[in-house]
């Protein structure tokens, strides 16, 4: 079963349960009068709704490529993931009104032993639900799953609070339902602007996962004549669809076609081993058979490491007879003046030497 068909049937199994649940629930609050009861079923079936926002934005995200959308329809997902959180939101927003106005004109509840087993048996299957469409989604990186699956979890807690809420009621004939439906829409309100927060950063795009960046520049580099991997970026058009282009340093005597096969041989690697696309492949040479250029290279990195914010560098090369110097500078986001701290790397080169052209690249670092 591949990923699409493994995100549509979970989203059927929470469909289903939803469904169910919501009506059992609201079928015990109308009869008991428990606001709390109530706004958990419409919260059920607006979970419901979101496993069927999934699997429609899961079967639009599968459109093949074309000319106006050369990248696929991926991030759709990401879409119908903020349309999930948008309604777990608004969901919030209505239990809070109708919380405010059950506390302005108060009912009294009235519990069954039939309800609270009703209530028991939410919680358990919310809780599992919750854990198994967490997981799924976690499994897939799909993450309207996620967000359904958080959600879900965060119902099972809800439907604790109701039922120790009817217990404390019964027991000592305290009412805390309105109270409670207000704790809840508070619950509710964050979990959607965590999801939103969440989605939207992923549509901005965010930092490769470190551990997946640490690998690809590990296989890449284990490849003979590699000297090492740079300068990874990556983007994002949807789960399990990423694309991007690293740079690698190799002898400085290689010919084009070494570099085409290095090139090719990489990229088809990669993608069968990540499944992530490598749709350039730059090169930096190495000086070969050069003391002098060692030399230098030794004391610019001194110069280098003794400069704040500069994690790394990388693509060095100088020519002893055009008398140029060249390599690139990773300078964190930590700086305050990332530009001032180029300057001053720039700046040491040049006076260590006056007589060379200085070409220094500032690089953001974007991948571990």
């Amino acid at each position: 079963m591949n990923r699409d068909q493994v995100i549509i049937r979970t989203s059927v199994i929470g469909i289903l349960a939803n469904v169910l649940l919501a009506a059992f629930k609201a079928f015990v609050g109308i009869l008991s009068h428990s606001i709390a009861v109530v706004l958990d079923a419409v919260n059920n079936l607006s979970d419901a709704l979101s496993s069927l926002i999934t699997i429609i934005g899961t079967k639009l995200a599968l459109k093949p490529a074309d000319k106006e959308h050369p990248y696929g329809y991926g991030r759709i997902e990401y879409l119908s993931a903020a349309i999930i959180s948008v309604i777990v939101l608004y969901a919030g927003i209505t239990s809070l009104t109708e919380s405010v106005k059950k506390i302005i004109n108060p009912e009294v509840p009235d519990y069954s032993p039939a309800s609270l087993i009703v209530i028991g048996a939410a919680v358990v299957v919310k809780l599992l639900l919750g854990r198994y469409v967490k997981a799924t989604g976690e499994k897939v990186d799909s993450a309207s799953l996620v967000n359904s699956g958080e959600d879900a979890m965060n119902d099972s807690i809800i439907s604790f609070s109701t039922l120790v809420s009817a217990v404390i009621y019964m027991l000592f004939h305290i009412s805390l339902e309105a109270w409670l439906g207000l704790i809840i829409s508070g619950v509710i309100i964050k979990s959607g602007i965590d999801m939103l927060k969440d989605t939207f950063s992923r549509i901005l795009g965010e930092r490769i996962d470190g551990e997946l960046a640490k690998q690809l520049k590990a296989d890449i580099a284990s490849y003979e004549g590699v000297y090492g991997a740079y300068d990874l970026n990556m983007h994002d058009y949807g789960p399990d669809r990423m694309m991007g282009s690293i740079h690698v340093e190799v002898p400085d005597y290689y010919t084009a076609d070494q570099l085409d096969q290095l090139t090719r041989t990489i990229q088809t690697d990669i993608y069968d081993k990540h499944h992530v696309i490598l749709t350039a492949v730059g090169f930096y040479a190495r000086n070969t058979g050069d003391n002098e250029a060692a030399d230098i290279l030794n004391r610019v990195r001194e110069i280098v490491d003794k400069t704040e914010h500069v994690s790394q560098m990388h693509g060095f090369h100088v020519n002893t007879e055009k008398k140029t110097i060249r390599f690139d500078i990773v300078v964190g986001f930590q700086a305050n003046d990332r530009h001032a701290v180029y300057e001053e790397v720039l700046k040491k080169v040049q006076e260590e030497w006056p007589d060379y052209q200085i070409r220094i690249v500032m690089d953001s670092d974007t991948s571990d």
